[in-house]
């Protein structure tokens, strides 16, 4: 169960990419369902998250494998997140073969 991550994330920011870029479409966002599973977007990038809980020391975190696109381009990676707080998590996402960059977000 994924609880904790379950919802609507709104990205704020971004290593790799600017503002600009990644709200450029739509606002950048991570949602989660309660078996750990979901989707995100930012920029021109769209997946579908196929995640599962893992303890890493005493903390809780949703790793996960996603397929989708990069401007119409098949595309896929990885990625995890883990919450700052009841409100703000972190995470990164990498794109196979390609760039990585962590984030943060907000609960919508």
């Amino acid at each position: 169960m994924a609880t904790k991550f379950t919802g609507l994330w709104y990205i704020r920011e971004m290593e790799q990419w600017s503002e600009d870029y990644f709200n450029m479409d739509v606002q950048a966002y991570v949602e989660i369902d309660e078996q750990g599973n979901g989707q995100f977007q930012f920029g021109l990038v769209v997946g579908h998250i196929d995640g599962e809980i893992v303890k890493n020391r005493n903390q809780e975190i949703l790793e996960f494998t996603w397929d989708g696109s990069d401007e119409c381009d098949e595309a896929s990676g990885s990625g995890w997140l883990k919450l700052r707080n009841a409100d703000t998590l972190e995470g990164k996402i990498k794109l196979h073969h390609g760039d990585s960059s962590l984030f943060s977000a907000e609960r919508a």
